[in-house]
């Protein structure tokens, strides 16, 4: 009753706020670039619109925060140029190992509220766009879920009994959690000859009882038993089971578990199967907020959900709704495993066509007809549990934030190996959202710290416009992280896979009274008017906000379309995995059946959904596919599309029986043929298949020349957009050395310009040929550097550049060597005025109000210099630690701030002849005066936090707390420009 009259208050209130939005459009309305001309996007990449900004989770920490927190942070963000924020209440502030903090209003409760809607009031007058975390931590569930309504699994017992008499037996209830629904009682005869000689390998991965990995792994080993898991032995043993045999005898027990029934002669094995709750609880909520895990197979699961917890929210934020409040937001799968709802058989038949329940011994391991068979069905199983999340929980999502015009922008695609299919479920978002993490202990490598790539494909095949990103998180890193080597080179890095709006992880709300840097989560980057470099941080969101406008106006350029499969967990892992072999020099975007089952054929192109065009389709490598995914293929060869793939030799659904098996095979040999070599091509109808060959030698043969060509590409990326008639180049050095390159692009007839995203500057290039329809510029990176090459005006294509480089050559002028008086602020616990005999490490000082200083110190220095005339010349710092921001004046005049490898600024203008005055503020992160006052702690210290950093990343104590390297470094050196 209690849902069914917040429904009817629902249905009035969304009436009214409908007409008070004037039904606004969500992001996804946007889905094709609009006309932009040259003069538009120079004069947005020198001074960007906000509305094409940066974003942040913005942490409501254990919901400890006040109206006066609130306007504090919105202020701070609206004075950066943040596009908006994303309300994300949660816990997490005491995991590994770190203190307690006080616990505001519970998330949704009427306190709560009062201070959302205040958030929403403070947003609008700032003109700032606000989402919301519609739960408070990770993966939708809480408090108000009951066992009827959370998430489900399989269980089962067995025993075995002599037949060819009446049997009366208790049979054992399976073991269960919270609740016990019953599913069947099946029995199936067991002969003498019946054991298998083989189990099935990773069974409860295969049934979806645990997600898979934390990385996007590759889950295609599910599909059969190749893969044996490690330190395999003796199995227990399992029965190979006829399904024909197997009787459903559910109505011979009573309620109370007895089994009265008259067993045919023979041994029987016994299973009674029903379903439980999973021992899943709401993970990193805040205080009050725990409690099971919602069943996202289930559409009623949801909307009681969304009726309890959602839309009170949202009716009181009246005026808001569509306005300033635009989108919704849930947290990546880590709720591990779920693999049943209460109407999942009639689900299953109702996708996969068949019932299922004569295969449900597969659960205790035995093996129904065979072993391949037994893989179909799981196979099945798994497809069937995505398309109930995509369509029962994502689409149900999506369905109701649009009632209020309102989006959605759920991660739901991984990189937690769930019963997904990641790219189905993005089909439902408005933006999608994925995430990727600077450098840290917890995910140290590139393959577990960037996911971008399969959620940009989605938005380039979907036709969806941004592709946001939960970015910079960290975990073990706090305040210390180097933003040109972290966070620079993380973000460039997905800007490449396709990256165009970041959502900072974290910007966390921390009260006054909580001191400083006051209270955070348990994971990183810190990035919020707290930390000591804010004031200084122009800059580096400056550059986040040019390369994302640009990027937003773009069209995606790629060659090659890769369709990855319809497995079941199916989500992809970052852009260098490149699974259709098209790197380097082109590039791709992958594709799900969902979107297979749509591609059209446009004078031998394949087209997306979306409007992008692709010269080929790559087939996975596993030789499988559906039979429908098989008939697309043939379909579109027959409308003259070019397919690399290997003869499909697999058909792995249980779905249409024998007769679509039959179907497959005669499918595949009138593609493929009958012979099977290693390489090979073979022309059907309009179209061309060919396999052996990966998709950049496929293309290199057909004399196509790679997008962008770089000698040692392996240590750059790029990305290629077209805007209207212009081409965009975004390339990155992926590296800490500084590099020359010459880049050459599939561009001919039109006069390259170099801008500059550091400071907006846009110049044309000098330096360049044109060549054999293909244009070569020279670039020179700095370390983790990137520059945005573009392609506009029309030239002659027999015009070459006039010079031989695009940069001038710098060499040592002279070096500032010397003592420097250095100014410690008495206010963060430094000396004051000290003089340095030389530039250190103020980590090695024994003054402790050096060694562990946080914050800003300014470096004096005066030193005599003669410039020649008509020469340019560039102040050069090296070396700036641990954050990496330095503020420069020189001769008063104030040069602004540097912040990435080498620190260098130009100083012609300023520098005189004889004496030079020179300032350098540098800015080092709290961490070294965390560190000290955690060490050393005072009535009087300095600051107040919850994190505690002598616990390592895993929450474990260290004997001591490694200190970070700070301070201006060096050598500081004038060059001049030759």
């Amino acid at each position: 009753m209690k849902i069914e009259k917040t429904q009817g208050f629902t249905s009035a209130a969304i009436i009214l706020l409908m007409l008070l939005s004037g039904c606004k459009q969500t992001e996804s309305d946007h889905t094709g670039t609009k006309p932009v001309d040259y003069s538009y996007l120079s004069d947005n990449f020198k001074e960007p619109d906000p509305s094409s900004g940066v974003n942040c989770w913005w942490w409501w920490l254990n919901g400890n925060v006040t109206k006066a927190s609130i306007t504090k942070d919105l202020e701070a963000m609206k004075s950066k140029n943040f596009q908006g924020a994303m309300i994300f209440d949660a816990g997490g502030h005491n995991q590994r190992g770190n203190n307690e903090i006080p616990a505001g209003p519970l998330y949704g409760s009427k306190e709560w509220i009062e201070l959302f809607v205040f958030a929403l009031d403070e947003a609008e007058r700032l003109g700032l766009e606000i989402g919301f975390n519609i739960q408070s931590g990770w993966n939708l569930g809480g408090p108000c879920v009951t066992p009827e309504y959370a998430a489900k699994q399989l269980t089962f017992s067995e025993v075995k009994i002599r037949g060819g008499q009446k049997i009366t037996q208790l049979l054992s209830q399976p073991p269960h959690h919270k609740l016990y629904e019953e599913i069947a009682v099946l029995a199936f005869p067991v002969r003498v000859d019946a054991t298998a000689d083989e189990e099935i390998h990773f069974l409860d991965y295969k049934l979806g009882f645990h997600e898979l990995g934390g990385s996007a792994p590759d889950t295609r080993f599910l599909l059969d038993n190749k893969s044996q898991p490690q330190g395999a032995g003796s199995f227990k043993p399992v029965y190979r089971i006829d399904k024909e045999e197997v009787i459903d005898i559910s109505h011979h027990m009573d309620e109370q578990g007895t089994l009265n029934w008259e067993a045919p002669e023979g041994e029987w094995n016994i299973m009674r199967i029903g379903y439980t709750c999973t021992r899943a609880d709401v993970s990193t909520s805040s205080e009050g907020w725990q409690g099971m895990v919602l069943d996202y197979l289930s559409k009623d699961a949801f909307d009681f959900y969304w009726h309890e917890v959602v839309d009170p929210i949202l009716v009181a934020s009246g005026k808001h709704v569509g306005t300033t409040l635009k989108f919704m937001e849930t947290d990546s799968w880590e709720c591990g495993g779920m693999n049943w709802t209460n109407n999942f058989p009639e689900e299953f038949k109702r996708y996969r066509n068949y019932d299922l329940k004569q295969y449900l011994p597969i659960i205790a391991g035995h093996i129904v007809d065979n072993i391949d068979a037994s893989h179909a069905f799981l196979a099945d199983f798994r497809k069937t549990l995505a398309d109930l999340v995509a369509n029962n929980h994502y689409a149900r999502f999506a369905e109701h934030a649009h009632e209020y015009n309102i989006g959605i922008q759920p991660e739901s695609a991984g990189p937690h190996a769930g019963p997904l299919d990641g790219i189905k479920n993005y089909g439902f978002s408005d933006i999608v959202m994925s995430e990727f993490w600077s450098p840290s202990p917890h995910r140290p490598t590139p393959q577990h710290r960037f996911f971008v790539k399969q959620a940009s494909a989605a938005a380039h095949i979907y036709g969806k416009k941004i592709v946001g990103a939960e970015s910079f998180t960290t975990i073990g890193p706090h305040w210390n992280d180097e933003l040109w080597h972290d966070q620079k080179s993380s973000f460039d890095h997905e800007v490449c896979a396709g990256l165009n709006r970041v959502y900072f992880h974290t910007f966390t709300g921390s009260p006054e009274e909580m001191g400083v840097p006051g209270q955070e989560y348990f994971a990183g980057t810190h990035i919020n008017p707290q930390v000591t470099w804010w004031h200084d941080s122009d800059a580096f969101i400056d550059y986040l906000h040019r390369t994302q406008f640009l990027v937003q106006q773009g069209k995606f350029v790629a060659d090659v379309l890769y369709y990855y499969g319809d497995h079941v967990p199916n989500v992809f892992s970052n852009k260098q995995s490149d699974p259709a072999g098209a790197l380097p020099g082109f590039d791709y975007d992958v594709t799900d059946e969902t979107i297979l089952m749509k591609l059209m054929v446009k004078k031998g192109k394949i087209v997306v959904p979306g409007g992008i065009e692709y010269r080929v389709l790559v087939l996975p490598d596993h030789k499988v596919l559906s039979l429908d995914a098989l008939k697309k293929v043939e379909s579109i060869l027959s409308q003259g599309a070019e397919v690399i793939g290997y003869k499909p030799e697999r058909l792995i659904s249980l779905t249409g029986g024998e007769k679509a098996q039959r179907e497959f095979t005669e499918l595949a040999d009138k593609i493929w043929g009958n012979g099977s070599p290693e390489k090979g091509s073979r022309k059907y109808k309009k179209g061309m298949v060919s396999w052996g060959v990966t998709a950049r030698d496929y293309l290199l043969a057909k004399g196509i020349t790679p997008d962008l060509e770089i000698p040692n590409i392996e240590d750059f990326d790029y990305i290629h957009y077209t805007i209207g008639d212009i081409d965009l180049y975004f390339i990155s050095n992926q590296t800490d050395q500084a590099r020359d390159m010459a880049c050459t692009f599939r561009i001919e007839g039109r006069q390259p310009e170099i801008w500059n995203a550091l400071d907006g500057e846009i110049r044309d290039a000098r330096a360049f040929t044109q060549q054999n329809g293909r244009t070569t510029v020279p670039l020179s990176f700095d370390p983790y550097g990137s520059i945005m090459i573009m392609f506009n005006k029309k030239i002659g294509k027999n015009i070459q550049g006039e010079e031989k480089t695009n940069y001038p050559a710098l060499t040592l002028a002279q070096v500032v060597d010397g003592s420097w008086d250095v100014y410690f602020d008495p206010q963060y616990g430094g000396p004051g005025m000290v003089t340095f005999d030389e530039l250190t490490d103020w980590t090695t000082s024994g003054i402790e109000g050096i060694k562990f200083y946080s914050g800003a110190a300014t470096y004096y220095k005066e030193f005599n210099f003669s410039p020649e005339k008509q020469t340019s010349y560039f102040l050069q710092l090296e070396n700036v630690k641990d954050v990496g921001i330095a503020r420069i004046k020189i001769n008063g005049t104030d040069k602004g701030v540097v912040w990435t490898k080498p620190f260098s600024i130009n100083v012609t203008d300023e520098l005189k002849e004889g004496k030079n005055s020179l300032e350098i503020t540098v800015l080092n992160s709290w961490y070294n005066r965390v560190a000290g006052d955690e060490m050393n702690p005072r009535d009087d210290q300095i600051t107040r936090t919850n994190i505690i950093l002598k616990n390592d990343f895993r929450g474990r104590p260290r004997t001591e707390i490694p200190l970070e390297p700070s301070g201006l470094l060096g050598p500081v050196s004038i060059k001049k420009a030759q």
